[in-house]
């Protein structure tokens, strides 16, 4: 089943692609965040719709939205692809880093702006395939992981290259774009056989297979969940492969994964400051 949200966070399915609106079958509820309607499995339920009676559109003619607008956290997986490493100042992957967490207010969807804040410090992309959480945990074994997933989906993890914190330079608003929708777990069934392919204004810049990553999906939950409990609309984001590079202004951001699909968003410096001019404490502030 792929799941969207769209035209003002209404729910849909969609199939051959049309998208029949769910939202009246839900009573308005996210099914990302909860697991029940009226005693009824969510999926369940809209599995059994009879989706040629419902509301539909084609497509193309809706607006898409981030199809998980504020996950309760977004888990971030660091050098978690060998190549990356390679591209990186020193050799160490997740095994070392561990997970980070990026502002769940960070998150757009499809479509959507990209604003860069620093006129004169890099920021870049990185193309990763998301994992949404359907049923929480804590110390979930690597061999029931698959069983705790809502779906999948694409996700942008926008980072700027200062000196802070990884949590700190990747949770500015805009900097996690995540789209076009959801494919639940029953339909994509191996994650770690992906083709992920990120193009910057036409030109490919990263193309590889999630089977390359040093902590697949299973991995990534099992080791998640032994620091934190894991929760139904929890995102993970599984690394990134090489072909890192900087945004510029004007840029468009294409990032498709298959067996999910793909999204694109924009790149603007408008408001952009200098990194010196950021809010903060000044030199002297708290001279004696």
């Amino acid at each position: 089943m792929i799941i969207a949200r769209f035209n003002g966070s209404r729910t849909g399915v969609i199939r051959d692609g049309r998208i029949y609106d769910v939202t009246a079958h839900l009573g308005n509820a996210d099914p990302v965040l909860i697991d029940t309607v009226a005693g009824l499995p969510v999926l369940g339920l809209l599995a059994s719709l009879d989706l040629g009676s419902l509301p539909s559109s084609d497509i193309a003619e809706v607006v898409l939205e981030a199809p998980v607008p504020r996950p309760g956290k977004i888990i971030g997986a660091p050098a978690n692809y060998y190549d990356h490493i390679d591209e990186m100042p020193d050799s160490a992957t997740i095994r070392e880093w561990g997970a980070f967490l990026k502002a769940p207010s960070s998150v757009v969807g499809p479509g959507a702006i990209v604003r860069l804040p620093y006129s004169d410090v890099r920021t870049d992309y990185e193309g990763e395939l998301a994992v949404v959480i359907g049923r929480g945990g804590r110390n979930i074994a690597r061999e029931r992981a698959l069983e705790h997933v809502l779906g999948y989906t694409c996700l942008l993890d926008i980072t700027v290259r200062s000196t802070e914190d990884r949590s700190t330079r990747k949770s500015f608003d805009t900097f996690t774009p995540m789209g076009p929708w959801i494919v639940t777990a029953d339909q994509l069934r191996d994650p770690g056989a992906l083709e992920l392919t990120l193009s910057i204004n036409g030109g490919v810049r990263q193309s590889a297979s999630t089977g390359t990553m040093i902590f697949g999906v299973e991995e990534l939950i099992a080791y998640a969940s032994s620091v934190m409990t894991l929760e139904r609309g929890d995102v993970i984001a599984t690394g990134t492969p090489a072909g890192v590079g900087p945004l510029a202004d004007g840029d468009l951001i294409d990032l498709h994964i298959s067996g999910i699909g793909g999204f694109a968003v924009s790149v603007s410096a408008a408001h952009a400051i200098a990194y010196a001019d950021r809010p903060g404490p000044k030199a002297g502030l708290y001279a004696e």
